[in-house]
């Protein structure tokens, strides 16, 4: 469940707060994939400082996103006098993250950290307790947004497309031909091996030639395993491609790889950028082993 005010505030100044356990430091981290500079407990008497350099244009940063909460001394009394003089320069935008008591306490179980107020309490004691004393600045916030039956996915969309007002960044990807012989692309998420096709290097007037000459292309593309696993691959990338933008991913690795990464993978690469690309995506294509 979402909370939302009437309030026009500067999106490019978050400040993100809430419960112990609620999600802040997923949302930090989200926003500084989006372009954000993330400040994570940055003390509550340093924000107008902060503040000041930012409006002075004194630190080259366009978007900030500053995540505080209980864990400083004091936070609940010296926090909503801060907002109050910070906002006489800049219109930060609040969202406040909560859930419910069962869920934070699961969520502490499962992780077993200790909660912040509870040094002496029970996690009970400790939740109930943050939850009374952050009543004022909850009250405060522009959005609260309870996280309790939220999966990662839903709280991602959520903030892209209702808090921050922006559509949702497609995928960058890069599709990188290589050899199996010199070792999988570490960094891979899909990995495609087409050993299976016939093979250029077999045709004594290609071996020297790569997938970037005209009739490796056509020898490779022009034969029926190819063109059957083609229409597998597309179909395949097509359904997965929306997938990964639903989890909120920014980047993407697809390896295609055959025995020396020379000729059958850089044809299948280059092919793949190309549907990618009509499919709108940012897309390059690599050839880590193609002059190997």
């Amino acid at each position: 469940m979402r909370m939302k005010k009437d309030r026009k505030r500067d999106t490019r100044f978050l400040i993100i707060t809430g419960l112990s356990g609620s999600g802040k430091t997923v949302v930090g981290r989200f926003v500084e994939d989006l372009g954000y500079y993330c400040i994570d407990n940055l003390p509550t008497k340093l924000i107008p400082r902060f503040v000041d350099l930012w409006t002075r244009k004194e630190v080259e940063i366009e978007k900030v996103a500053l995540v505080v909460d209980i864990r400083e001394i004091g936070f609940t009394k010296e926090f909503p006098k801060v907002l109050q003089s910070i906002r006489e320069k800049v219109q930060p935008y609040l969202i406040f993250l909560e859930a419910s008591d069962e869920v934070l306490f699961k969520r502490f179980s499962e992780s077993r950290r200790p909660h912040p107020l509870a040094s002496t309490k029970s996690v009970r004691e400790g939740i109930a307790l943050e939850r009374k004393r952050l009543a004022k600045i909850k009250n405060l916030a522009d959005d609260v947004l309870d996280t309790s039956f939220t999966n990662l996915a839903e709280l991602k969309e959520i903030l892209t497309r209702e808090f921050l007002q922006k559509k949702r960044q497609s995928l960058q990807i890069v599709v990188v031909s290589f050899g199996y012989k010199y070792g999988i692309p570490l960094d891979s998420d899909l990995v495609f091996d087409t050993r299976f096709l016939p093979n250029p290097h077999y045709i004594d007037a290609m071996r020297e030639m790569t997938g970037k000459s005209k009739r490796v292309k056509e020898y490779v593309l022009q034969a029926k395993e190819s063109q059957s696993f083609l229409i597998r691959l597309m179909r395949f990338v097509d359904y997965m491609m929306p997938k990964f933008e639903d989890e909120g991913k920014s980047y993407l690795t697809i390896a295609m790889g055959c025995t020396g990464g020379r000729h059958r993978s850089v044809v299948l690469a280059d092919r793949l950028k190309e549907h990618l690309k009509g499919q709108n995506y940012r897309v390059r294509a690599y050839h880590r082993d193609i002059f190997k």
